[in-house]
Parts: C-alpha cells; structure tokens; sequence
C-alpha cells in the first residue's frame, strides 16, 4: 500500500480537482455561520459556473464564516475524479448527480478517518498498534474506492467504531509517555465552555469530544494533548503551545481564535483570519 504517513497531500481539499461538492451536495441554516438557508443538493448562490466560490476572499465579511472553517479532508477530489470518474454534477443525469451528493458526505467522514489513522501511524509511542494501525488505514482506503451503490449502503458509523477503538488506544498509549495522570487530565467530553483556562497545564490531557467553546486557553500549554473532536468554536488559543497535541483537525484549528504566537503542530497551518488584523 502507499506510505501514507509520508504524504497527506490527498487528505487535504484540492477545489481545483472538485466540482464543488460541498457547496452543493451539504446543506445550512442562516445562523451566525451562514448568511442564508441553502438546502443539501441545492447549488450556493455564490457558487460560479466553474465551481469556485464567488466570495471566496471575503466569506467572513459576507457572514459565511462557517465556510472558512470546512474541510473536505480531500473527498472532494476523491467522489469528483475517482468515485464518477471525472464527471460534472452540471452535465450528469439527475440520477447521477443525487448519488454524487449522497456520496460526498460518506466519503468526507472516511477520509477524515484517514486522516487521523496517518497520524496515529505517525506517531512513535503507538508502535504496539501499527500492525492494526495500517490494517484499518488500508480497510479504510478500500472503502472510499467503492462503487455510489456500495458506499450509499455503506454503514460508515460502525466503521467509524471499530476505528475508534484503535484511536483510543493510540491516545493511551502517546500520553502515556507525556507522564500525564490523573482525573485534570482526563476531561473527555467535559463542558468547558467559557472555561477559564488561561495558562492551565493540560500537557497530555485526555480532551476527546470536551466543549471548548469560547473557553479562554491564553499561553495554555496543550502539548500532547488528545484533541480528536474538541469543539474549539471561539476558543482562545493566543499564544497556546499545541506543540505534539494530536488528532487536531485545520477545521478545529479554523473555527478558534488565535495569533502569531500560537504553537502548532507542523501537519496543520495558522488560519488566515488569527492575523488578519495585524
């Protein structure tokens, strides 16, 4: 199988490869993320007859911030040139079209999948797991290549289970070696809220599925911290150090506040909007 762990190239959206499936097969309320209603299958009105964004540069400014914090994690390219083969949603058949956008979601949760099993395979303290590690990376892989009827009847939430449980052993085992003990460290889906965090030492802290909106973790040292599905929405992340904290995502990273001094981990990059007001 191909050395994934070298390469995340294609577990990061490629618009250019895309027909702009996520603005078309997903739907969204008016809220303070969207500016409108759209409904799933129904084309953004910004989207342009090439599939790009008319508004990309000013999506925020323009009220659809919840844009900017979206990521495909590459299964746009995936559904666009490998499930149909090249073919545009635009010139498709109706029937077709339907199944493309049935299939975008499905394939989008098996690439984030992806994403997280390359980073587990990445990291040292989880070589007891590798062997397991690579079997459901390349299980996972096997399924995104799947026929639009088999991936629409595909039940994508008990393969998300079974891959849980190895995700789960990987966090034991890489924070673990952080010397991180204790019932702070363990705050799985804790409501943390508004928390005031600032400066807290949550190095190795167990902080899978926690409520972290709003909450202020100014310079608060979060290395080796497991973050897998962490709602970071207006989080305060000035100058934290997230240096080794793993299973963080570009999309938690983007719905969070943030700045130049913010330490991150290198497979993920600091969001435009933390300074664009420098």
């Amino acid at each position: 199988m191909p050395d994934q762990t070298a390469d995340r190239a294609e577990l990061r959206g490629d618009c250019e490869r895309c027909f702009g499936l996520c603005c078309v097969a997903l739907p969204f309320a008016a809220s303070a993320d969207f500016a409108i209603d759209k409904q799933a299958g129904t084309p953004c009105r910004n989207l342009r007859e090439d599939h790009r964004c008319g508004i990309h540069a000013r999506l925020r400014q323009q009220g659809f911030s919840g844009c900017t914090v979206y990521d495909c994690f590459g299964a746009g390219q995936k559904v666009s040139q490998v499930t149909f083969g090249g073919q545009d949603w635009r010139t498709a058949s109706r029937a077709d079209a339907r199944r493309m956008f049935d299939v975008f979601p499905v394939v989008r949760q098996l690439h984030e999948l992806l994403w997280y099993l390359t980073e587990a395979l990445a990291l040292p303290p989880a070589r007891p797991v590798h062997a397991e590690l690579r079997h459901a990376l390349q299980k996972t892989e096997d399924l995104t290549r799947q026929t639009p009827e088999q991936l629409a009847a595909l039940d994508v939430g008990a393969h998300r289970q079974d891959v849980n449980v190895l995700l789960l052993k990987t966090s034991e085992l890489v924070r673990a070696g952080t010397g991180a003990r204790g019932r702070k460290k363990d705050r799985r889906g804790a409501d943390l809220m508004g928390a005031r965090l600032k400066g807290a030492d949550l190095r190795g802290a167990n902080l899978r599925g926690a409520y972290l909106i709003a909450a202020d973790l100014t310079g608060a040292d979060l290395r080796g911290a497991d973050l897998i599905g962490a709602d970071l929405r207006d989080a305060d992340l000035t100058d934290a150090d997230l240096t080794g904290a793993f299973f963080l995502t570009q999309p938690q990273l983007n719905a969070a506040r943030g700045s130049v001094g913010t330490r991150l981990p290198d497979s993920l990059t600091r969001p435009v909007h933390w300074t664009a007001q420098l």
